[in-house]
């Protein structure tokens, strides 16, 4: 929607009917009539027109119901009298069918406009059944996993009264001490925009007036994750190729997908905090995109615009924010107390508060709430669908998806049914808050099956030792870890990281293992027993010493409440491990970013120091393990690529490459083929390599199967020189295999002709086809 312009003397003629008129709050609330059908009320233009001024700004304020801890804990007669006076629109960190229907009940029956509240939570990766963090979920390589997930929390969370979840976090991520990387996708802009449009699929569905769907709220527009050395909420600053290219796809994706609204970032971008740059959110994102949902602020970040620097009071925010197209404040009451005054002072803003004000009601006609604002507030739908044995059986499916196998050397595992005693130590092997990660919304600590007790249940001949825990200096129990090794077969130690030093406000100067974790795995190394390494945790991490020592490691991520038995599925072969990495392990903290899709230089890293390249003289040129890495307990075969056309045209040509993928050991297993592309001659350096298809492809021993994707002329398009996307003649190197570091078959084909691009070319879903 674009603003219409209006002459001054029509906006000041709407300020005085506004401030003076009869609908003002402080004329008297008579010269209104009431909405007595719920048919009226779902007419937005009818009902925008009986609204107050305060009524309006009341639809723009989200409150809080209580914390994350404790729930509706807010909810007392003070905050009853708010919504009977219409001064709220929408409530977070509540939940509960019964107590919310009370809550809804207040608005609609008792307000004078009976206008809906919106409930909404950080439904993040589950509601009650806790899934993996979203960068394991990332791991799978599968969308439909993503998806599933998503579909499962928001019957859960629907059924708990919540219309609205603050996810899917679709920020790009490649610097691995930003801690909000364990709720993202990873480094890569192409698998981000797939997980994306998935989660948004799975939370709205088909209908998203569907009782048990919620409002995706996807997160946080601008380029959060490129903040700057990793530090939460520290500024980003960026080249604009950069931002279109990498930062910006997923979002777009999620446009694409259908996302009914999107939250803003924190941190600024190029100097512009996000929350009040009109560029990037009314320009951008409302006219060039044509998205026109709901748009919130992050917590408190509107009040938080004083603090960057670019308003000198709340008034001034409140201005800034609604004139940069932010529709909601989060918790700051910033639009609740000073928005009044920013009109007063400022009529112009008057037209936006009511595209702001349209844009919300029509979020909750579109869920349903003007026809049924109840129906998200059944009791016994809540007691059904929440922990159902399905939803159990589809987060353990999907936390084995995610497991992913960095190395296996002599084929220790997967583990022998007989293999005698197992030494387990480790904390984290017994902690299952940690298995619940970051944002576990209604997840509880005794829902989750340990890897503990999971080993335990599985297998006779377990020791278990605590060893030293992530957060401590108290070395006292290698030891005993020591001892208990020495006594068994094989062992088994659970290393990394627990919930709490990744999420939000998490980041780490340091990637090693924390703790004196180090000193126990060198040991456990000592024994020379065969020793297993289950790394856990939200990023990837520098683990230089357990790659050169360790037999095997399994990532597994924080896994939701499934995760014993996932990994135990693993380590015994019942599952094999078919995740890949969804972003690159560093050899140390200092290598950090190590992304796949770097720029070629004028002199290219090389092993040789006696040459003068672009590496670091202390550290091989590789990563420790890279972007889309994973093994497993068979090998896979390539056939070379079959190209159908050799050359496309730059406007709406297309070619689909197939080739065949066989299972040539004696076990089940999963294959990520992966799709890369390369422009090797550009009017501006391109990357080295880009993803631009994948699929995970299921194969019986000996079973072949092909696998096609189509590639559009738009898919090489890049952000130009003078602004705008552009598809070059040449030549496009493709690339197929199984990670990045790892192609296994190669081809070329030629764009013919030149012609502008139309989306981020990470955006665009390549389609796939598995025979």
């Amino acid at each position: 929607m674009k603003l219409v312009a209006l002459s001054s003397s029509v906006v000041a003629g709407l300020a005085a009917l506004m401030l003076a008129g009869p609908h003002s709050a402080r004329a008297g609330e008579a010269g209104s009539p009431p909405i007595d059908s719920v048919e009226e009320s779902a007419d937005i233009d009818l009902l925008l027109s009986r609204m107050t001024l305060d009524e309006k700004i009341g639809q723009l304020v989200q409150r809080m119901g209580g914390r994350s801890k404790a729930l509706n804990s807010r909810l007392g007669p003070e905050e009853l009298e708010r919504v009977r006076r219409g001064e709220v629109g929408s409530y977070l960190h509540v939940a509960g069918a019964e107590p919310l229907r009370e809550l809804q009940r207040v608005a609609v029956e008792e307000s004078r406009l009976g206008i809906p509240l919106l409930f909404s939570m950080d439904v993040v990766h589950g509601y009650r059944t806790i899934f993996p963090v979203p960068l394991a979920m990332a791991a799978s390589w599968d969308p439909e996993a993503a998806r599933r997930h998503a579909r499962i929390a928001a019957r859960e969370a629907s059924a708990a009264g919540i219309h609205w979840t603050f996810a899917p976090m679709v920020d790009v991520a490649r610097d691995p001490r930003w801690g909000r990387i364990v709720e993202g996708a990873g480094e890569d802009p192409y698998l981000g925009s797939r997980m994306a449009a998935a989660q948004v699929s799975g939370f709205q569905g088909n209908n998203l007036a569907a009782p048990d769907t919620v409002m995706a709220g996807t997160k946080h527009f601008g380029a959060y994750g490129a903040a700057e050395g990793g530090r939460d909420y520290a500024g980003a600053d960026l080249g604009e190729r950069a931002l279109q290219e990498v930062y910006l796809p997923p979002f777009h994706a999620a446009v694409e997908a259908g996302a009914a609204s999107f939250m803003t970032a924190f941190n600024a971008l190029n100097g512009v905090p996000t929350t009040g740059n009109q560029a990037l959110l009314r320009t951008m994102l409302r006219e060039d995109w044509g998205w026109q949902g709901l748009l919130l602020s992050d917590w408190r970040a509107v009040e938080e615009l004083q603090a960057h620097g670019v308003a000198g009071s709340r008034q001034d925010a409140a201005a800034l924010a609604l004139r940069a197209g932010v529709d909601m404040d989060m918790v700051s009451d910033i639009y609740a107390d000073d928005l009044r005054r920013a009109i007063e002072a400022d009529p112009a803003l008057l037209p936006l508060l009511d595209e702001a004000v349209r844009r919300i009601l029509a979020v909750k006609r579109d869920l349903g709430l003007f026809a049924d604002p109840y129906a998200y507030h059944d009791a016994r739908r809540e007691a059904a669908v929440m922990l159902a044995d399905s939803h159990r059986q589809a987060a353990r499916e999907v936390a084995e998806q995610s497991i992913v196998l960095l190395q296996n050397e002599n084929d220790v595992l997967p583990l022998a049914r007989d293999a005698g005693r197992i030494a387990l130590v480790g904390a984290l092997a017994d902690d299952a808050l940690s298995q619940l990660g970051s944002w576990r919304a209604q997840g509880q600590e005794g829902d989750v099956v340990t890897l503990r007790a999971a080993l335990e249940a599985a297998h006779p001949g377990v020791i278990y030792t605590t060893g030293v825990d992530t957060r401590s200096d108290d070395a006292s129990g290698i030891a005993a870890a020591v001892a208990a090794a020495r006594a068994a077969d094989v062992i088994v130690v659970a290393l990394g990281e627990d919930y709490d030093w990744s999420g939000e406000a998490r980041s780490r100067s340091s990637l090693e293992l924390p703790g004196r974790q180090r000193e126990l795995f060198a040991a456990l190394a000592a024994t020379g027993k065969p020793l297993v390494v289950v790394l856990m945790g939200g990023r990837p991490l520098a683990i230089p010493e357990i790659a050169e020592k360790a037999d095997a490691v399994l990532m597994t991520w924080l896994l939701g409440i499934e995760a014993g038995p996932a990994i135990v599925s693993a380590l015994f072969g019942e599952s094999n491990p078919g995740g890949k990495l969804p972003a690159s392990f560093p050899r140390t903290t200092g290598q950090v970013p190590v992304n796949y899709d770097h720029l070629p230089s004028g002199r290219p890293a090389d092993p040789d120091l006696s040459q003068d390249t672009a590496r670091y003289m202390d550290q091989p040129i590789t990563p420790l393990y890279a972007f889309g890495h994973g093994g497993s307990y068979t090998e896979f075969a390539y056939s070379p690529l079959r190209i159908d056309s050799v050359s496309m045209a730059a406007h709406g040509g297309s070619t689909t490459v197939s080739l065949d993928v066989t299972n040539t050991g004696n076990r089940a297993g999963d294959e990520v083929v992966q799709l890369y592309v390369r422009d090797p001659v550009a009017s501006v350096s391109r990357p080295v390599m880009q993803l631009r298809g994948f699929q995970r492809v299921p194969l019986a021993p000996g079973e072949t199967r092909r696998v096609s994707f189509t590639l559009r002329s738009d898919q090489f398009a890049f952000w130009s020189e003078s602004g705008g996307w552009i598809v070059e003649p040449g030549v496009i190197e493709i690339m197929v295999g199984s990670a990045s570091d790892d192609i296994r078959a190669r081809g070329e084909i030629v764009i013919e002709g030149s012609a502008a691009g139309s989306i981020a070319p990470a955006a665009i879903a390549t389609r796939t086809v598995l025979q």
